[in-house]
């Protein structure tokens, strides 16, 4: 969903800023268990070069930190569990400072964003007038609190935002249109891309008739494909979602924004018979972050392992991410977080965690969120790149420009600066 009608839009294929050659150091996370799949964890050493996974070996031992050069060092990270950094599969990031808007549930998404869209009107008229660049950081922000590295941002990708030093990865290999009934030259975006980018666009949003018809007409025109990524799909029938298997084509579930705008969502019977599904956060406009959908996803029946793959694996194969993005294995991208180590299994241990548990975040082996206890684990150096943010009374470090941000936020907001609904400082 979206406050801004987009259009069709070609996005480019952008080299992940993660694959420079001149990572500044090497490093080993020692003493902490790691996460072998969704059931099963080890205790392990995590040796990383270069921003990749060199080796991970079984090791019971733990080491203090030292510093052999000022290029290599050793991180103590007893008492935590290990996993791949959190793939969001669907945001529109440029919403992070937004409060939900609306008064549904609606029959479709249309209705919604007409009935919300005044932008003359607080709060969106002083929301719109923060500059782009730092709402989209905003949105990064609230992604790298939640364990995210990887977001897919359904909109035009800014590449002068997008760079090395954004608190995230977000995806630069896709096309997209907004919809069907706010897209434009949706044949021209499909048939301009390669059979391996993913083409994304919402469908189904909504539980009229005509929603319901959508991948229908999606079919018709020749736009349903194994690149075909369609988010919501909350009306598809029966017929329609046999039409998606034999297709190829993927879904992407965002169940808190379902509910809120719609009154339903998908069921987590369908979740389980579509192999290619992935989850979103959509964006706090009608829902909020990715560890509030995983909890939710948890809630409404679904296993703690099958919403550990939604945002790890299954969600990295939706998306065609071809680094190693979701797992935690030699030769991967080295994003991995650390929450603490509660005995239970990867998947049971993140269907439960909240902002709170989110330790620490590394994208591409380099230190984007710090909590105070692992802040203490690294070397000043480290210390030194990052700002402390508190949200929601959650003090965190982050490799972000938060003093700038709140900074330029302020100038067109009153009161206190709410990211995802909460307070930061």
């Amino acid at each position: 969903m979206t406050l801004e009608i987009g259009y069709a839009h070609r996005g480019q294929v952008h080299a992940s800023s993660d694959c420079r050659e001149d990572k500044p150091y090497s490093l080993r996370l020692c003493g902490a268990r790691v996460a072998v799949d969704a059931r099963s964890a080890i205790p392990a050493d995590i040796q990383i070069e270069r921003g990749y996974v060199k080796t991970i070996c079984p090791n019971n031992s733990a080491h203090s930190v030292s510093l052999p050069n000022g290029e290599s060092f050793v991180v103590d990270l007893r008492g935590y569990l290990l996993l791949p950094g959190l793939i969001n599969a669907h945001d529109h990031l440029d919403f992070g400072l937004f409060p939900r808007l609306g008064r549904g549930p609606y029959p479709n998404a249309e209705q919604w964003a007409r009935d919300i869209y005044d932008p003359e009107s607080s709060p969106i008229r002083e929301l719109l007038k923060v500059p782009k660049w730092v709402r989209l950081w905003w949105g990064g922000i609230n992604n790298l609190l939640e364990g995210v590295t990887t977001v897919c941002h359904h909109n035009e990708f800014y590449t002068d935002v997008f760079d090395d030093d954004f608190p995230v990865r977000v995806l630069g290999n896709y096309t997209w249109s907004h919809s069907l009934a706010f897209g434009r030259g949706l044949d021209l975006t499909f048939r301009s891309s390669s059979s391996e980018t993913p083409y994304i666009i919402h469908l189904g949003e909504g539980t009229d008739a005509a929603s319901t018809a959508e991948v229908f007409e999606l079919d018709r025109r020749g736009l349903l494909d194994a690149r075909t990524v369609i988010v919501h799909g909350v009306a598809i029938d029966d017929t329609g979602h046999e039409l998606l298997t034999q297709r190829g084509a993927a879904l992407i579930w965002c169940p808190s924004s379902n509910l809120f705008t719609l009154g339903a969502t998908l069921s987590p019977q369908r979740i389980e018979r579509s192999p290619r599904t992935a989850l979103g956060s959509d964006s706090p406009i009608t829902a909020g972050n990715l560890l509030t959908e995983i909890r939710l996803a948890r809630e409404l029946g679904c296993t703690a392992e099958e919403v550990f793959d939604l945002v790890t694996g299954q969600a990295a194969d939706v998306l065609r991410l071809r680094q190693g993005e979701g797992l935690l294995r030699a030769g991967a991208i080295a994003d991995v977080i650390a929450l603490p180590d509660i005995g239970l299994s990867p998947a049971e241990t993140l269907v439960l965690a909240t902002t709170k548990e989110i330790e620490l975040v590394l994208l591409a082996g380099e230190p984007r969120l710090l909590s105070e206890d692992t802040l203490s684990r690294f070397p000043s150096n480290v210390q030194r790149s990052l700002e402390l943010i508190t949200l929601a009374g959650i003090p965190r470090y982050v490799r972000a420009p938060i003093g700038r941000l709140l900074q330029e936020a302020k100038k067109q907001l009153d009161g206190p600066i709410q990211l995802a609904g909460k307070d930061v400082l």
